[in-house]
């Protein structure tokens, strides 16, 4: 008999299926392959974060380097993502480190741009820290920030005035009061006054958002402050919006998640707004439309 928590695991895996591109490096090159058929661009992640064996770094970091080495022969366009606890940062910030500076090694013969993930407020400082000292050495590089912290204004001010390339999330972990905005309309707040920010002193961002209002904001600050930037969303997410924003001239990406360890990303994902619910649920219909 199956328990009620497996049923409920093989529910999520289908809807998850939606925003996840499957189990394997040739599953996300696959769809990375049919973003950049329809116009736009990729972020490969591989699922999974806390290792701390050191065989689980070391096959992540295989993985990472055998993706950006394909690129060009799967005609993708675009870039990787990394958690910085997948590849040693739980172990130790000189470790992570150097684990980095190996897959960056790879990511700068083949011309491709290398997005670190920010996780949970403990990792913050030490992320920052990692940035920095990467980005004096390699240009394409970014950093995610996320805006429901509210020591983000700041960081994101530091990391401009030195030339940083910022990914604009709004923030699924959680976090306590102290530090974070807990409502929904605090964050939406804060994301709009760190977007201007973008756009007033950054060049080369995404703005990583499904939320229809900011996208709209974006678009008008745009026009104000012409930059180099980009609108992120997952894999399968606002799939009717995406080609309007590309025949505007905007560069699209789609942020291609995939692996084995989709569970915990999925629940995350879910639990960062009650409407990620309903904009899930929206597109996996319209995904099922005959």
């Amino acid at each position: 008999m199956i328990s009620g928590t497996r049923i409920m695991e093989k529910i999520l895996f289908r809807i998850a299926n939606q925003w996840i591109a499957g189990d394997t490096i040739d599953d996300a090159l696959s769809s990375a392959q049919q973003a950049y058929r329809n116009g736009r661009h990729a972020i490969i992640n591989k699922l999974g974060e806390y290792h701390t064996s050191k065989s689980q770094i070391r096959n992540t970091i295989k993985e990472y380097k055998l993706i950006v080495s394909l690129f060009r022969k799967w005609k993708v366009r675009g870039g990787i993502s990394v958690k910085p606890t997948q590849i040693g940062l739980s172990r130790s910030k000189r470790e992570c480190l150097q684990n980095f500076q190996k897959i960056i090694k790879i990511a700068m013969q083949s011309h491709i741009f290398v997005w670190i993930d920010m996780e949970s407020s403990d990792h913050t400082d030490k992320t920052i820290e990692i940035y920095y000292d990467l980005f004096a050495r390699y240009e394409r590089l970014g950093l995610a920030l996320q805006a429901n912290l509210k020591r983000t204004k700041n960081d994101m001010n530091d990391l401009l005035f030195h030339g940083a390339k910022i990914r604009l999330v709004k923030g699924a972990y959680n976090e306590d009061r102290k530090i974070a905005y807990k409502s929904k309309e605090k964050v939406d707040e804060n994301y709009g006054q760190l977007m201007k920010i973008l756009f007033k002193k950054g060049n080369e961002f995404g703005i990583a958002t499904h939320d229809i209002i900011m996208i709209e904001r974006a678009i008008k600050l745009s026009k104000k402050y012409p930059r180099k930037f980009e609108f992120q969303m997952l894999k399968g997410i606002r799939d009717e919006l995406k080609p309007q924003l590309t025949k505007k001239g905007f560069i699209v990406t789609d942020y291609i998640p995939y692996g084995t360890n989709w569970l915990p990303y999925s629940i995350r994902r879910l639990k960062e707004r009650k409407r990620n619910i309903l904009l899930l649920g929206s597109s996996f219909i319209q995904s099922h439309r005959v």
